[in-house]
């Protein structure tokens, strides 16, 4: 199911192979997210003409819209969105963030309002693994109660108790349907480690999730708000609790410099809406740092926006002109700026991990932070 191919002498850095129902998805990978079935501005064609190894939707949402039954009379989200590649389900934890969503987490689950029509309705752990299962997406992802920035260490440590009791729901679930899985194809499931900045709940809840024997276990509630610094204290109370042959996931992570730097520790795949979000605020990464295409130094920029890019947007269209796009609020530039983003993310970790095969990732990382922080902070 995993397979460790390379491990770094000098870091806790490795690529490896991830298996799944539609194949093998190379390690470190970046995913971007689909949470409507749609990476925004990028269609199914264009991710995998990128050689994205994996996207990321999110279930809950995909239950409401466009429902299960439309979903199950494709034959899952792979056909209904036409990509062939490897998908994971997020279970709707991250909602539990969210005051519009939420209106209550008890042990038994937690009560959602449907933004599209109103109604509020419990969805238990149990519930969530079948509405994954009918998604039939390749990897699902255990439902947690994900702790809000400022809630004080009392709340903290029920929401980490409450993630444990769900994933120990989680997997019953899955393993007691293991056999019965939709679209004839096995379906892994990974579990998620919460304990917000605390690091002995993260330590314990790394070990409980490990415990458990998931396909894969993930780092959840971070990238919501705290330093860097306490992100990747974070990280480094968990890694040495997960076998060391599972796949680690460290989940809201999609800067570059996050990214290689989360590699160095030993995590193995990410996902985030970054790429996107920031193209739609025209913050263009490019491989001296990232700019701010809608300013006016740009009006004139006959460049492409990065020069060392080789997609379509970068050897067809120059700054001037998606400035010009951007200023007229024309909506294209959302679609061009948002495939350079995913393109440069996508294409950045496929580079590291073949520095990381060659033995040579201590090099790009510490050329690559030189050069990505030259443009500084461009706004």
């Amino acid at each position: 199911m995993f397979k460790i191919k390379h491990a770094d002498s000098t870091t806790e850095a490795r690529t490896g192979e991830l298996k799944t129902a539609h194949g093998i998805a190379k390690t470190p990978f970046f995913m971007p997210v689909a949470t409507k079935l749609t990476v925004k501005h990028v269609t199914p064609m264009e991710l995998e003409e990128m050689d994205t190894q994996a996207i990321i939707t999110n279930a809950y949402i995909d239950s409401l819209r466009p429902g299960l039954d439309i979903i199950k009379k494709y034959g899952g989200v792979h056909k209904l969105m036409n990509f062939h590649r490897t998908i994971f389900s997020d279970s709707g934890g991250f909602q539990t963030l969210s005051d519009t969503f939420l209106q209550e987490a008890t042990d038994k689950g937690a009560k959602f309002t449907d933004p599209f029509s109103g109604v509020v309705k419990q969805h238990t752990p149990e519930q969530i693994i079948q509405i994954e299962r009918e998604l039939g997406s390749d990897v699902a992802m255990c439902l947690d109660h994900v702790p809000k920035k400022g809630m004080t260490a009392e709340q903290v440590a029920d929401a980490t108790r409450r993630t444990h009791l769900w994933a120990e729901r989680c997997k019953r679930y899955h393993d007691a349907h293991d056999n019965k899985d939709y679209y004839d194809r096995r379906q892994l499931l990974f579990g998620i480690a919460q304990g917000g900045l605390d690091k002995n709940l993260r330590e314990k809840s790394a070990e409980f999730m490990n415990k458990l024997d998931f396909d894969g276990v993930a780092m959840g509630g971070l990238c919501i708000g705290e330093k860097k610094e306490e992100m990747f204290n974070a990280v480094k109370w968990q890694i040495p609790h997960f076998s060391k042959d599972k796949p680690r996931y460290l989940m809201g992570v999609g800067s570059p410099e996050d990214i290689i730097e989360a590699v160095s520790l030993g995590v193995d795949c990410f996902d985030s809406i970054y790429p996107t979000q920031n193209a739609r605020h025209c913050h263009i990464f490019t491989s001296k740092g990232t700019i701010k295409l809608d300013r006016g130094k740009y009006r004139e920029d006959m460049s492409p926006l990065d020069p060392e890019c080789d997609c379509y947007v970068c050897k067809n269209f120059t700054r001037a002109y998606l400035h010009h796009l951007s200023r007229s609020f024309e909506w294209t530039h959302h679609r061009y700026l948002s495939y350079h983003n995913v393109y440069f993310v996508v294409k950045f970790v496929e580079r590291l991990r073949k520095a990381l095969d060659k033995g040579e990732f201590k090099d790009f990382k510490k050329e690559f932070l030189q050069e990505y922080k030259k443009m500084g902070k461009d706004r």
